[in-house]
């Protein structure tokens, strides 16, 4: 009991002090030593650090540290050319400002989906949707709830080929693709946006019939681009070609390419006695953001103050995420060598026969209490990956159902008040908790549950597709 005790205590010190604006690639060493003196008196300090948390934070950096690098890149160069805001101000064009909602999130949709960061993403667009909203007397406090829908619902854990790094953990514990489960994921993605899209319109309406309009003017943010004239920024045609050949390459790398080589050298103990099964996914992303970012550059070469410049600071912007990620990860490898993390994992494993169930449960609650999607579903992969695979394989079913499932589960408890994400989009839009935290809570919370519930009956009564 002293150890769940001490498990407890060292996950709410770390959700407090997350939520306190801690870093967390500070306290996840300290929050871990806190859960270590109280469940296991007799563990060596010292070494449990260099030989449990850091080798667990350098497999993490091993495994997705391209993704996190070349994603932050193309981001940064799609922020840079230009082609983020045109794309948004595209879709504002096609809809109508009248269509404020379904505007902004269609614009942060197609651009996440095709692999710009979500954090890139709310600055490029923030400037459009305060435009927008305030033309059509929107209450400024549902910004956030749409930017979060579009950003990071739909198109992080449900869409099929998606490039979100939410998308790939998966892949290697269950030997998948991007696009596991199209069918399911579809019914998913759809189901995430028309449910937050109707809440968001409804919530609109009901503001305007209270007489509640956009409200007093936000904050500038220092952090948010000036945006261009229209007449500076490159073609629609221009800015949508390198979005489109992140989802076209991946699905052709993955589905035909990586079956036409030869990668028997892979079974070799020099690379790692792996298949191409398990990294062929990250190879088909890779690959697909390497030839995105090249034809971008080579698209958009003249807009650009300094290429150096933009690669330079887009690298570098890929640092703090995986570390911060990586760091929930190796703080869940401590917290998972302790005997009373036993306990707990084998108390969440019996909640249910059905692996996919469980498999969602567990995703939920460690996305949950880190505040991160791909923190926790890393932690709650290593920790049970390999048992529900097993367990899904004996009972027939499709190892694509636990990838979407895995995903989706990723995305529901976290966005709760103590994610990154959420904390800096309120940021950004100069807004707190208070105001907008209940919209984003249904958008990114509810109706992603819900989505996943529906997957998961939908599964069990005609199979995975």
């Amino acid at each position: 009991m002293l150890g769940i005790l001490g498990i407890l205590v060292s996950l709410l010190l770390l959700i407090f002090l997350a939520y306190r604006g801690w870093n967390v690639i500070i306290i996840a060493p300290i929050c871990a030593l806190v859960g270590l003196l109280l469940g296991d008196f007799e563990a060596p300090i010292l070494a449990t650090y260099t030989q449990v948390f850091m080798p667990a934070l350098g497999n993490y950096l091993i495994k997705f540290f391209p993704l996190f690098l070349l994603g932050a890149v193309f981001g940064k160069l799609m922020d840079d050319s230009g082609c983020a805001r045109t794309i948004a101000h595209k879709i504002v064009e096609w809809t109508g400002k009248e269509r404020a909602i379904i505007a902004i999130i269609l614009a942060c949709g197609v651009l996440t989906y095709g692999g710009v960061s979500l954090f890139v993403v709310a600055f490029a667009v923030f400037p459009v949707a305060i435009q927008m909203f305030r033309e059509g007397n929107l209450p400024k406090r549902l910004i956030p709830a749409t930017i979060a829908l579009g950003s990071f619902t739909f198109t992080m854990s449900a869409l099929p080929g998606s490039p979100a790094i939410q998308n790939a953990i998966p892949m290697p514990f269950f030997h998948t693709d991007a696009f596991a489960a199209p069918g399911l994921g579809v019914i998913a993605g759809v189901m995430m946006f028309a449910c937050g899209s109707m809440w968001l319109t409804m919530r609109a309406r009901s503001a305007r019939n209270a007489g509640e309009g956009f409200g007093a003017e936000a904050p500038a943010t220092p952090a948010a681009p000036t945006a261009m004239p229209a007449g500076e920024l490159p073609s629609f045609a221009v800015a949508i070609i390198p979005v489109v050949l992140v989802l076209a390459i991946n699905f052709i790398f993955s589905k035909y390419f990586i079956q036409d080589i030869d990668t028997s050298y892979l079974a070799t103990p020099k690379y790692g006695k792996t298949t191409a099964a398990a990294v062929g996914g990250t190879w088909a992303i890779i690959v697909a953001m390497i030839c995105a970012c090249i034809v971008l550059l080579g698209l958009t070469w003249r807009r650009f103050q300094s290429v150096r410049q933009s690669l330079n600071e887009g690298a570098l912007g890929s640092m703090l995420p995986i570390l911060n990620v990586g760091s929930e990860v190796a703080y869940g490898a401590v917290i998972a060598s302790l005997a009373a993390f036993a306990i707990i994992k084998a108390w969440l494993m019996s909640l249910t026969d059905n692996p996919v169930v469980g498999l969602a449960i567990i995703v939920n609650v460690l996305a949950g209490i880190t505040g991160s999607a791909s923190g926790g579903m890393s932690i709650a992969l290593q920790a049970v990956g390999q048992q529900y695979l097993e367990l899904a394989q004996a009972a027939g079913l499709s190892p694509q159902i636990l990838h979407r499932v895995a995903a989706l589960a990723s995305g529901g408890l976290d966005a709760l008040p103590h994610n990154g994400a959420v904390i800096t989009l309120l940021a950004i839009c100069g807004l707190n908790h208070r105001q907008s935290y209940f919209d984003i809570f249904m958008v990114a919370v509810a109706f992603p549950l819900l989505s996943m519930i529906v997957v998961i009956i939908l599964n069990g009564m005609f199979g995975t597709f």
